[in-house]
């Protein structure tokens, strides 16, 4: 699956599962390195989808022309 068709749930599903498997510990340096460079990435990821996120509700949540600034 490409990264940018990755979804966030399968991002965080897949970095959970390597910061696991970097504190089990018992890997190469060469294969830990990969492994946190992939975990970089998919942090990434996921802080795109969470930016979205916000971004998303910010926009929802935005007082339109007309309304009042607090709903409550």
């Amino acid at each position: 699956m490409s990264e940018e068709t990755l979804s966030y749930e399968k991002a965080r599903d897949e970095l959970a599962e390597v910061v696991k498997r970097l504190e089990t510990g018992g890997l190469t340096l060469e294969d830990s390195l990969a492994l946190w460079e992939r975990g970089e990435k998919l942090a990434g990821i996921c802080e795109e989808w969470l930016e979205g996120a916000r971004a998303r509700l910010a926009a929802v949540m935005a007082p339109q022309p007309g309304e009042d600034a607090a709903p409550f």
